[in-house]
């Protein structure tokens, strides 16, 4: 599977963003997807994911609320809708895939990954 994450850039404070990830397996809906982020010097973070149906979602405390995630299994395409958006939130974005669905908070369970897209967030 590749996944092609697009939508980052340079925004201001409480702005918004749509990060999107193409995925070229015609099987996408086979697999649960997840957002993380990693900043400069920090590890990989979880973000949000989403379960095989669309029918289940997992956002990390400091995005609910502000984050959407959301899938098109027709489009094989993966969202992030990011609104009220902060510095903190400054980091490369990269979605990923999992055949397993029983941990999509963690970063092992995902087998395969996108390249990132770049987001800054200006205070």
């Amino acid at each position: 599977v590749q996944l092609q994450a697009s939508g980052g850039g340079l925004v201001q404070a409480g702005g918004s963003l749509l990060l999107s990830c193409a995925a070229s397996a015609r099987t996408f809906s086979n697999y649960g997807m997840g957002w993380f982020r990693q900043a400069p010097g920090k590890g990989r973070e979880f973000v949000a994911a989403v379960k095989r149906s669309g029918d289940r979602t997992y956002y990390t405390y400091s995005v609910k609320g502000r984050f959407t995630i959301s899938r098109d299994n027709a489009m094989s395409t993966l969202y992030l809708q990011m609104n009220s958006l902060k510095p903190e939130d400054t980091a490369v974005y990269y979605c990923a895939a999992a055949q397993n669905e029983m941990h999509l908070g963690s970063p092992d369970e995902y087998d395969y990954w996108g390249q990132g897209t770049q987001v800054t967030v200006s205070s």
